[in-house]
């Protein structure tokens, strides 16, 4: 049987001094809290900035909010303030009595609202409250592209 004249305990310090480390298996947390607590901060300073928003005295309106969904019976407000449903020429006050018409005949389905750029959005957001009074609930407002703009 052969021995080591040596001992074992020299070789293994040898084997150490050459380079021939063992991994470290533990994670060291500290930089990983000490980034997370900067976040935290970050975002509690950022979040109430989040809600800021420019004063508008927006229109009044007495219809609930508006939801969305399918196909198009499009109702257009012209420069003049002119109403169109479809392409006829209607008063403000003969949209509800059409559009429950149109209901009864069983149109469920969203309404487009096209606005000119030159009308007042008081008058548009009134159009919109009157289709709302008629028990539509989706409406959708058309608007075109921009010329510089991409589709993404």
């Amino acid at each position: 049987m052969g021995m080591s004249v040596q001992g074992g305990g020299n070789v293994r310090r040898l084997r150490r001094a050459r380079g021939h480390y063992r991994p470290m298996s533990e994670i060291n947390v500290t930089p990983f809290v000490d980034v997370m607590l900067v976040l935290l901060i970050v975002f509690m300073v950022a979040a109430p900035l989040l809600t800021v928003g420019v004063p508008i005295d927006l229109p009044e309106t007495a219809s609930k909010p508006l939801q969305g969904d399918k196909e198009p019976l499009t109702i257009s407000v012209d420069a003049s303030g002119k109403i169109f449903l479809q392409d006829t020429a209607i008063p403000l006050d003969e949209v509800v009595p059409k559009l429950k018409a149109i209901a009864e005949n069983g149109y469920n389905e969203r309404i487009f609202v096209r606005g000119s750029k030159q009308v007042d959005y008081g008058a548009v957001m009134k159009v919109m409250g009157t289709i709302s009074a008629a028990g539509f609930r989706r409406i959708g407002l058309v608007t075109e592209q921009e010329q510089g703009a991409k589709d993404k």
